[in-house]
């Protein structure tokens, strides 16, 4: 069979590759020198990360960082094989490790992923329920729609996807069991790093950034390495460079 590769082909290729050979490292050349902490072409004054980890790099990847792409990291994740980004403008600049430890700077990088729509599902029938979710969940996985965040309350549930193409299928067939709202145009920023070390406070930090910015959604908790928000698309750049500002400014060092 042939089939053409999409974004990220090449990269995902290297890591195969790399994988399969067993190398001692696979190398990614693009033409910025690494990872940065923030979108240098929103945020002013951003700097290249030293080191980051395999969980770290994939969520960096996954919610907007343009450098990677997210299915370059599981090959190599997955045979322990560390990978540099280098810069091919700059051969010498050190770029940024990824591999299996990283190091245990708390807070790493704030990546934004662009063109999401929410939608919210609110009933009654959640309330006390079994199987609520399951049947919502089922919608999406039959129109292979993935989605990012969810949370929940007592009688409602709201979700993001990036894929709208059959947005109006799965708004019909979810308005069997509850009414739905939806919002578009929407962002999902996402602070990552190891927050384990630093979870006194944290999320405080990160809110107390974007209190002048309306929060269309918090997820906290799924997982160790990302806090993310779901902002309007016009308070994307707000949110950015407040971010940066608040997490990153104090800091003693760069990585």
């Amino acid at each position: 069979m042939i089939d053409n590769l999409q974004r990220g082909g090449s990269d995902y290729s290297a890591s195969l590759i790399g994988a399969a050979l067993n190398v001692n490292e696979i190398q990614i050349w693009t033409d910025i020198d690494g990872v940065h902490t923030n979108d240098p072409r929103v945020v002013e004054n951003t700097h290249a990360i030293d080191e980051l980890s395999f969980d770290e790099a994939a969520e960096l990847a996954y919610f907007g960082a343009k450098i990677l792409h997210p299915t370059c990291i599981t090959p190599a994740k997955m045979a322990n094989i560390p990978v540099r980004i280098k810069n091919t403008l700059d051969p010498e600049a050190p770029g940024t490790l990824i591999s299996a430890s990283g190091n245990k700077q708390r807070i790493k990088a704030i990546a934004a992923k662009d063109g999401i729509t929410a939608i919210k599902i609110k009933s009654g029938r959640m309330l006390m329920a079994h199987g609520f979710l399951r049947r919502v969940f089922e919608i999406f996985e039959t129109y292979k729609t993935s989605i990012d965040m969810i949370t929940t309350s007592e009688v409602g549930v709201s979700v993001t996807i990036d894929n709208t193409k059959y947005l109006t299928e799965i708004i019909d067939d979810l308005r069997k069991y509850g009414t739905v709202d939806v919002d578009e145009d929407l962002v999902i920023i996402c602070v990552v790093g190891d927050l384990i070390a630093e979870s006194k406070g944290l999320a405080v930090r990160i809110l107390d950034a974007v209190k002048d910015v309306p929060l269309r959604m918090i997820s906290y908790g799924g997982s160790n390495y990302n806090i993310s928000i779901l902002v309007k698309a016009e308070y994307k750049k707000q949110s950015l460079i407040a971010l940066s500002e608040n997490l990153f400014n104090d800091l003693s060092s760069k990585n």
